[in-house]
């Protein structure tokens, strides 16, 4: 039996990470900050799929929330502070929340599961692709998703033999985040003519988990928006 671990995992990609897990027969955990969210969404895939309550941004807090999860086959970490921050109109408070999540929240996560790695685990961590193309508001999201980079390359070191990867979607089309924004930036520019899609980036997710020789990588799922 395979147990994923989805953190972030009660919408948008990382819910649809978690039903694609679920629906080939893993052991599914799914974390929300709110424990309701978690079990709705659980309750929403079925099969083998639990809730639990994880919040990022008090990291002190992370390992007693996953006292339930007792092995990790696939850890894959979505959650992402999307609040958009600007220099101009800069909070700070909502700044060093969103590198608590994404930075010391992903790494504590790594830290508190890591003993529960069955062997052939492997870990995935999600970015974006604004850390190469900012936007307006984009502020902190470029600087955490850079810092992930970097995140990745130390923990495919200090996790070895484990992997560790990152993927970074450019705007996801289809997702809950941009589905209703009329004009995504940088999509225009893109060779493949349109967004990247869910599915496109559960596929790359599932590609970087199951693919032995991928370890401590970038992947940019962007429809080739990096040539232009």
């Amino acid at each position: 039996m395979t147990t994923s671990v989805i953190v972030g995992g009660s919408n948008g990609i990382g819910h649809a990470l978690a039903r694609h897990f679920a629906e080939r027969g893993d052991t599914v955990f799914l974390t929300s900050r709110d424990l309701a969210r978690a079990e709705n969404a659980a309750a929403d895939i079925g099969r083998d799929t639990h809730p639990l309550a994880v919040d990022l941004a008090h990291p002190d807090t992370i390992a007693a929330a996953f006292a339930a999860v007792t092995e990790v086959d696939n850890l894959v970490l979505t959650a992402s502070p999307g609040i958009p921050i600007t220099l101009a109109g800069f909070d700070t408070a909502q700044a060093v929340q969103a590198v608590t999540v994404k930075l010391v929240g992903f790494a504590e996560t790594v830290r508190a599961l890591r003993d529960r790695f069955t062997p052939g685990a492997a870990v995935v961590l999600f970015g974006g692709l604004a850390k190469e193309r900012p936007y307006p508001g984009s502020t902190m999201v470029t600087t955490f998703n850079a810092g992930i980079s970097g995140l990745t390359r130390t923990l495919a070191i200090e996790i070895a033999p484990h992997r560790i990867n990152a993927v970074h979607p450019a705007v996801v089309g289809d997702s809950p985040r941009w589905r209703d924004v009329p004009e995504p930036p940088h999509v225009a520019k893109a060779p493949l003519g349109r967004a990247v899609t869910m599915a496109e980036i559960v596929d790359a997710t599932d590609f970087l988990l199951r693919n032995t020789g991928m370890n401590g990588h970038d992947l940019h799922v962007d429809g080739g928006l990096l040539l232009t």
